[in-house]
C-alpha cells in the first residue's frame, strides 16, 4: 500500500487549450460543483504522519544551503549517455540503465555531485502554459505574477526553474501534457535528483517553507490526497495531480511509462477510461485523464509502484483556495505579533541570507500546527476550478470571487518578498499600493505606516 496521509485538494481540465491549469467541459464542471459542495470531508480515521522541523522545512534545517557552488564551465571530454546518437527525450521511447548514467554524469561533474553534500536536495521545478494567449483578457497578465510567484520562490531557496508553453507530444495534451516534460526533463538535469511540477494555477504563498524532504527519502514519488478517499471511497478526487514531486530515477522512468500508457496517444486510450471509471464510482466522464490513472495505479498497480508512493497530508503540500484565502489576514496578523517580540526577525538582511531567518522563525511556529486551522502560511494555494487564462471559473464560484482570490493571494506571498527589498503592500488586496517599508518594521511604533 502506498505510504498515506491525508488532505488535498483535486484539481482537472479537460480542455486542450491549457497545458494544466484546471477544468473547463461540461462534464468536468458538474464533477467539481459535485466535489466542492463538500470540500473538506471527515479525514479522522486516516493514519498520520506528523512533519517535523528536522524533516527539512527550512535551509538552515538542510543539508546544503541555497547557492550551491556548481561548475558551469566543467564539462569533461568523456564519454556520456549524451554521446549515444540513440538517446530519446520522448516518453514514447523507455530509457534504460538511468541510475547508472546519471551516476556516470555525476561522477564526470563531481560540483553538482557533492554541492548539497550528497543529500540528494536538488530540485527542478516544472510548470506551464498552452502555447496561445489567453482568451481572458486578464489571463497573461495573471499567468506573469502566477510565474514571478514560482520564480521568486525558486530565487530565494535554491531551486531551478523551467516553464514549458509546448506541447512536446502532439496527442499528449491538457493535463497530460506534463509527462512528456517531466521525462524530458530528467534527461537535461541528470544533477536534479527531484522533480517538481506545479500547475501554473498555484501560488506559493510561505516563501520560506521549504519541501521537507528528509520525510520521502524512501519513496520516489509524492502526491496530495486523502488516504481515506483513495482507498476506502475510491474516489477519483482522492489526490490531486496538480503538484507533486518525482525523483529522477529508473523507477520514476518505468512508472511514467505506465501512467502516460493511460494517455490519449496510446491506442487503448478508451479501454482505459473505461476501467478507471468502473474503479472509481464517483469519476462521472468516460475519458481517461491523468489524475483517475494515478488513482488506478494506487489502487490497482503493482507492489514496485505502491510502496514507492507517498500520499502527503500533514501540511499544504497544496490546498484549497477556498479554505485559505478568507485566512491570510489572520495569519498575516500572527506573523506581524510575532516579529515584534523579536528583533532578530525584524532585522534587514540580504535575500540571499534568508534562510538563517526562517529558521529563526520556525522556533516560534512550533505550536502554529499545519494545513487547515494552523496560523501558520499556507505553503501552496492552489486555484482549482478557476480557469484564469479562459475565464471559464467553476459556475459555483461567484463573481469575481476567484480572480480577487489569486490577487489577495498573489499578493501576500509578494509581500514577503517586497520586504527584502525596503517595500510592502499595507492592503493585500490592493496590488496598486506600495509603501516603503520603515525601519525596525513592525517594532510597534510606526503608527503612521
Amino acid at each position: 500500500m502506498a505510504k498515506t496521509t491525508v488532505q488535498s485538494k483535486p484539481t482537472r481540465s479537460l480542455k486542450d487549450g491549457p497545458l494544466l491549469i484546471g477544468g473547463a467541459t461540461a462534464a468536468l464542471l458538474l464533477i467539481t460543483l459535485w466535489y466542492f459542495s463538500n470540500p473538506w470531508p471527515d479525514f479522522s480515521k486516516n493514519p498520520t504522519n506528523p512533519i517535523l522541523a528536522s524533516d527539512g522545512v527550512t535551509t538552515a534545517a538542510c543539508s546544503a544551503g541555497s547557492s550551491p557552488a556548481y561548475d558551469l564551465l566543467h564539462d569533461p571530454p568523456n564519454t556520456t549517455f549524451y554521446d549515444d546518437p540513440s538517446l530519446s527525450y520522448s516518453i514514447e521511447k523507455p530509457m534504460k540503465n538511468w541510475d547508472e548514467k546519471r551516476r556516470e554524469w555525476l561522477k564526470d561533474h563531481p560540483s553538482f555531485a557533492a554541492a548539497d553534500g550528497g543529500s540528494g536536495d536538488r530540485i527542478l521545478l516544472l510548470t506551464g502554459s498552452q502555447p496561445s494567449p489567453c482568451s481572458n483578457p486578464t489571463g497573461d497578465h495573471l499567468l506573469l505574477r502566477l510565474f514571478k510567484n514560482k520564480v521568486d520562490y525558486c530565487r530565494i531557496n535554491g531551486y531551478d526553474i523551467f516553464y514549458g508553453n509546448t506541447f512536446l507530444h502532439p496527442k499528449m495534451r491538457s493535463y497530460w501534457a506534463k509527462l512528456p516534460l517531466i521525462r524530458a526533463a530528467m534527461v537535461a538535469h541528470p544533477e536534479a535528483e527531484w522533480i517538481w511540477w506545479v500547475d501554473s494555477d498555484a501560488v506559493f504563498t510561505d516563501m520560506e517553507f521549504k519541501l521537507p524532504l528528509r520525510r520521502y527519502k524512501d519513496h520516489n514519488l509524492v502526491v496530495h490526497g486523502w488516504a481515506h478517499l483513495v482507498f476506502e471511497k475510491r474516489s477519483w478526487v482522492g489526490l490531486n495531480a496538480g503538484v507533486f514531486l518525482i525523483r529522477n530515477c529508473q523507477w520514476s522512468m518505468d512508472f511514467m511509462q505506465v501512467w502516460a500508457a493511460m494517455g490519449p496517444q496510446s491506442p487503448d486510450f478508451h479501454k482505459w477510461g473505461r476501467l478507471q471509471k468502473s474503479a472509481l464510482p464517483d469519476k462521472m466522464f468516460p475519458a481517461s485523464d491523468d489524475q483517475s490513472a494515478l488513482i488506478y495505479l494506487v489502487l490497482k498497480g503493482e507492489k514496485k509502484w505502491t510502496d514507492k508512493i507517498y500520499i502527503e497530508g500533514e501540511y499544504y503540500f497544496q490546498g484549497y483556495w477556498l479554505d485559505i484565502v478568507g485566512t491570510v489576514d489572520d495569519v498575516a496578523e500572527r506573523y506581524m505579533s510575532m516579529e515584534k517580540g523579536v528583533d532578530w526577525l525584524r532585522r534587514r538582511h540580504a535575500e540571499k541570507t534568508s534562510g538563517r531567518y526562517a529558521a529563526v522563525r520556525e522556533q516560534y511556529l512550533k505550536t502554529a500546527g499545519y494545513g487547515k486551522g494552523s496560523w501558520r502560511r499556507p505553503f501552496v494555494t492552489h486555484f482549482t476550478g478557476c480557469q484564469h487564462c479562459n475565464g471559464e471559473h467553476n459556475p459555483k464560484y461567484t463573481g469575481d470571487s476567484c480572480w480577487i482570490g489569486m490577487e489577495k493571494a498573489l499578493n501576500f506571498a509578494d509581500n514577503q518578498v517586497l520586504r527584502r527589498y525596503g517595500f510592502v503592500r499595507r492592503d493585500i488586496g490592493d496590488t496598486s499600493q506600495l509603501s516603503v517599508l520603515p525601519f525596525d518594521f513592525p517594532s510597534g511604533e510606526e503608527e503612521d505606516y
